[in-house]
């Protein structure tokens, strides 16, 4: 069906393409990309025009009494244009242009009071206040970097704010391309440093070099002095200290691979980050830390896939 065929009904009935949100946001190219909805393309409030008049009473002096005025305001209409305009700058990666609060699906308590913390973060945000962050650690693949895009989505589309997203090895990797041409890493820096709402991807990773330790440092200390609001989502553990790890098996055998996965679930974010950095987590962010055993998703959708493509591909037996 048409999209112009689904905008909203006589009966009142919301547009089945945007469901009454009035835009729509889809994949393009490498990020997620906004627009308004058909069923809202003509404003008919303004006509067109992107103002109204809009009464109002005031008091001017004690001898007049109240009168009553108009003044132009800019309609609800100009408002969306400007706010799909600002989505559009956030980076969002294209594939999370479908996340929301509503179709994240927790398998467990901790993945629902993330969903909560997310939530109430982005339903109680005041615009140009100050407001603590939230840091989202866990496994691959278990809706850090989904929370992370419907919050944003709610700020910048619902509220205005103007936010940003970026991952990090790849804000290293912008920065180092900036060198060959003459930027200087502050360039790049500078608009993140100010931009109101900021969400840090994959906190943690890297080679932890001199220069990525330094940048950002930069970035975090910048904000944290300007006072404003940064999340954050990371693989690595939020726990303060190591906890004790499990003895070896008894025949002491254990694979290069055991060990190197080993050394990984030890690695907390703290240790990837420096004590500097930390601290200021722990004062800029509420922490929500994902268990080991959070199901990946992105595996748990692959794996229910994978019986309906064998009897796709002819009914092959099991574990052939």
């Amino acid at each position: 069906m048409a999209e112009r065929e689904m905008a909203p009904k006589a009966n009142g009935e919301a547009c089945g393409v945007c469901g009454g949100r009035t835009y729509v946001i889809e994949r393009r190219g490498e990020q997620a990309h906004a627009r308004i909805c058909a069923c809202s393309e003509h404003c008919s409030v303004c006509g067109g025009r992107g103002h109204v008049l809009v009464e109002r009473e005031g008091e001017f002096s004690q001898k007049m009494g109240p009168r009553r005025y108009e003044v132009m305001e800019t309609c609800v209409c100009t408002q969306r244009r400007k706010r799909v305009a600002r989505f559009n700058e956030v980076g969002l990666p294209a594939v999370v242009s479908h996340a929301s609060f509503d179709n994240y699906r927790a398998f467990n308590e901790a993945q629902d009071r993330g969903r909560g913390v997310a939530l109430h973060f982005a339903h109680q945000y005041v615009k140009g206040g100050p407001s603590k962050g939230f840091i989202l650690s866990g496994p691959v693949g278990t809706g850090k970097t989904h929370l992370m895009a419907a919050t944003l989505a709610h700020l910048v589309l619902e509220l205005g704010v103007r936010g940003r997203y970026v991952e990090i090895s790849l804000l290293y990797a912008t920065i180092r391309r900036g060198f060959q041409e003459g930027k200087s890493g502050g360039e790049i820096i500078g608009p993140l440093s100010e931009v109101e709402v900021l969400a840090i991807d994959e906190l943690g990773k890297g080679r932890g070099s001199p220069f990525e330790m330094e940048t950002l440092d930069e970035l975090i200390a910048r904000r944290y002095n300007a006072g404003r609001t940064t999340l954050f989502a990371t693989n690595y553990s939020l726990e303060p200290e190591k906890r004790a790890t499990r003895s070896a098996a008894p025949s002491g055998y254990r694979t290069t691979e055991d060990s190197r996965g080993a050394a990984r679930e030890a690695e907390l974010l703290r240790e990837r980050v420096g004590e500097r950095i930390y601290s200021r987590l722990c004062e800029l962010c509420t922490f929500v830390e994902l268990p080991k055993d959070t199901p990946d998703r992105r595996r748990t959708r692959q794996e229910m896939d994978a019986p309906m493509h064998h009897s796709l591909g002819g009914g092959r037996t099991p574990g052939r």
